[in-house]
This record gives C-alpha cells, structure tokens and sequence, in this order.
C-alpha cells in the first residue's frame, strides 16, 4: 500500500487530502508543518503531497530529494525561481507540479490549448475566489493561460497582461488578458472566453467542492510513486 505524506497538512488543502487520502483506501505517512518535521516524513512516505508556501517550498524539495521521495507540489504562487528548484529537483526525483489537481481543469487545459491553436480570437480568463486567498491571478488561471500561450507557440510571459486601469488604450492583439475577483466563500471559478467577430465561445469551471481538488490530488500522487525521475504535470496522469 502506497504511504501518501502530507506537507502543510493542517491548511485547508491538507486536511483534504488526508480524508481523501483514507477514501481512496491509501495509507497516511501522516503530515508537517515544520521545517524539522519533513525531513522525517519524507523518509516514511511513498509520496510527497505538498499544500503549504511558496516560502517552504525549497526545503520541502531538499528532503524529499534527500530520501528520493517523488512529491507533488499544489502550492500556488510560485515564482520563476521556485519553477527552477522544482527543475532541479526533477533531475533526480519524480515532480509533478500544478496550479489546480482537479481532473475537470486538466480536461479544461486542453481544450483551451486546442482552441487556442485553431482559433485567432481574443482570449481573457477570469476567476473568482474567497476572500482569503492571498495570490492573484490564481495558480489555475495561469496554468490556463499557459494553455492558451502553448496552442498560441508563444510563452505566457510576452501575452499576459493582468491588470487594465484608466485609460490603456484598445487592446493589444494576440495578448492574453486575466481579471481576479476576491469575495465570500467561492471555492474557484474559471473561465476562459474567445472572442470573435460577432461570437464568442466560453470555457467554464466551477468547483463546488474542495474536496475535488484533495480527490484529484490523491490520484496523481498514487500515480507519481511509480514514475521515474522526471518534471510531470495533470496531463500526464490523465495521458493527455
């Protein structure tokens, strides 16, 4: 049976993961919030499901490459410098690294890639979440706009623009816009819109529950414990 460790085990994702963990019938290596807590964790652990910081991030990486434990990484604002640990570590150890674990928003990804390539149509993505979440635009948005960049052949760096105040002037072709709503209880909702000339195709997901999230999590980390060395994302868990 394989043994699922939890890092950030008492946020809200991680408590998640540990239910889903047990409904899926695997086992609980059990769980860190410290940084002495994680080395020892990744040495009992088949996998690493980390939840926690951006700011824990480099010393997650450290122990699960010192005990060769394959981690999935679910934090979310993540930066260049970050995506470079995770590079590093995937040199000697399975790393699937992803803004969003549900497997309707993996599906979603590819269809906003082929629409993308097929379609020369503006695109903005907008999403909502609670009031707490403290980064923004959401690591989903950004793993769709990533999408509409590859369909595009272009890295999301050159297309996204994140912000629009005063007077900006007409939008600029071909880039990729994002709006970031904050408020209530909303779990996450995302949408993708094309426009066209005189039509529009729109791209949605709504997750009702957190819990979907923690499901899909579980899945890909019971698969990531069998693969080889390598940087992995959703897709791959699904075949995409």
């Amino acid at each position: 049976m394989i043994a699922i460790g939890i890092l950030g085990s008492e946020g809200r994702m991680g408590r998640a993961v540990a239910l889903a963990t047990e409904a899926a019938g695997a086992a609980l290596a059990g769980g860190a919030d410290a940084q002495d807590e994680c080395q020892p964790l990744a040495q009992r652990a088949d996998v690493l499901v980390d939840f926690s910081a951006p700011g824990a991030l480099e010393d997650h990486l450290l122990a699960a490459r010192i005990a060769r434990t394959p981690i999935l990484v679910g934090t979310t604002g993540l930066r260049e410098r970050h995506h470079a640990m995770l590079d590093a570590a995937a040199q000697e150890i399975a790393v699937l690294q992803t803004g969003n674990t549900s497997l309707g928003v993996t599906l979603l990804a590819r269809l906003v890639r082929e629409a993308a390539a097929k379609l020369d149509w503006d695109i903005e993505i907008a999403e909502m979440h609670h009031r707490h979440k403290v980064d923004a635009p959401s690591g989903t948005a950004l793993l769709l706009g990533e999408a509409a960049a590859a369909g595009r052949g272009l890295p999301l760096s050159e297309l996204k623009v994140e912000s629009r105040a005063g007077l900006t002037g007409a939008r600029t072709e071909g880039t990729i816009g994002f709006a970031s709503l904050r408020g209530g209880s909303v779990i996450g909702d995302h949408s993708v819109v094309f426009a066209g000339e005189g039509e529009r195709i729109e791209l949605n997901h709504l997750a009702q529950d957190r819990s979907t999230f923690a499901h899909g999590a579980v899945k890909a980390a019971l698969w990531l414990a069998g693969q080889p060395a390598g940087r992995y994302s959703m897709s791959d868990v699904l075949g995409l």
